[in-house]
């Protein structure tokens, strides 16, 4: 809505005053601050903006009306922090950088456990919760038509890992299963002797869609940084490159599974 607005040449002051409306009510529509926009809002807008080919107004209604809906996310609350999961789950294209753990969708129903333990989760009840999204998650990967998912993992989390034998086997076969398997997912393993590497910054995740702009994810311990500048985007989306350029070959990385397990 707000590539439409611009398009036209108005301000949100513009608009607002246009619709007899405050411009917190435009911003936030346009900023996804309005969880469950009014489908009557957005087709007002539409006849403000000049959007008549029938076809992409149905198809932005659609999308205010799939908005409206809860998603199976909602039912796990506090164990999923933020919206990040409603955002993953519409995304065509995930790009994972990942220097200290297992990517989420990859992760055993035991080393989810163990992760919930070791970041402070205690709670029996909020750890099941947890676990159980988790893999509720991993249904992404099996859907038809599924998102290409490409992952880059640093080594110190696969190493890291070994000193726990309990968890270690089961969840290096579950990466082996997925760099093997003919699916959507690209797994590459960045090792110790590549050096420093454009990804020294932390974690991230650069989620593309087919009729929205690209955003970029940086998690923190409670819920996490959306960035959606297109400067931001395609800083990170550069350093992916160059990651996936100093990281094994996709292929090499089986191989590479069965020797650290050895």
């Amino acid at each position: 809505m707000r590539a439409k607005r611009l398009a036209t040449g108005k301000t949100i002051e513009q608009v607002a005053d246009d619709l007899e409306w405050s411009s917190t009510k435009v911003s936030n529509i346009e900023t996804g601050r309005s969880k469950k926009p009014a489908v009557t809002d957005i087709r007002v807008l539409l006849d403000l903006y000049g959007v008549t080919d029938s076809a992409e107004r149905e198809a932005i209604l659609t999308l205010v009306r799939q908005s409206r809906e809860s998603g199976w996310w909602n039912r796990y609350g506090d164990a999923i922090g933020g919206p990040y999961i409603s955002y993953e789950a519409g995304a065509t294209g995930i790009r994972i950088f990942e220097p200290q753990y297992i990517p989420g969708l990859f992760q055993t129903e035991a080393y989810a456990a163990a992760v919930s333990h070791a970041t402070l989760i205690r709670n029996p009840d909020d750890v099941a919760s947890a676990v159980e999204a988790r893999v509720r998650r991993q249904q992404l990967l099996t859907q038809p038509d599924p998102p290409t998912v490409w992952a880059v993992i640093h080594e110190a989390a696969l190493l890291m890992l070994k000193s726990h034998p309990e968890l270690f086997r089961a969840q290096v076969d579950r990466l082996i299963e997925l760099a093997e398997d003919p699916n959507s997912v690209t797994i590459q393993v960045l090792t110790m002797d590549a050096g420093l590497h454009a990804g020294m910054g932390g974690p991230f995740v650069i989620l593309d869609y087919t009729d929205a702009a690209s955003i970029v994810f940086l998690e923190t311990n409670t819920d996490g940084l959306y960035l959606e500048k297109p400067v931001e985007v395609t800083r990170y989306r550069q350093s992916f490159d160059r990651l996936v350029a100093k990281a094994l070959d996709p292929d090499e990385v089986p191989a590479y599974l069965r020797a650290l397990a050895a």
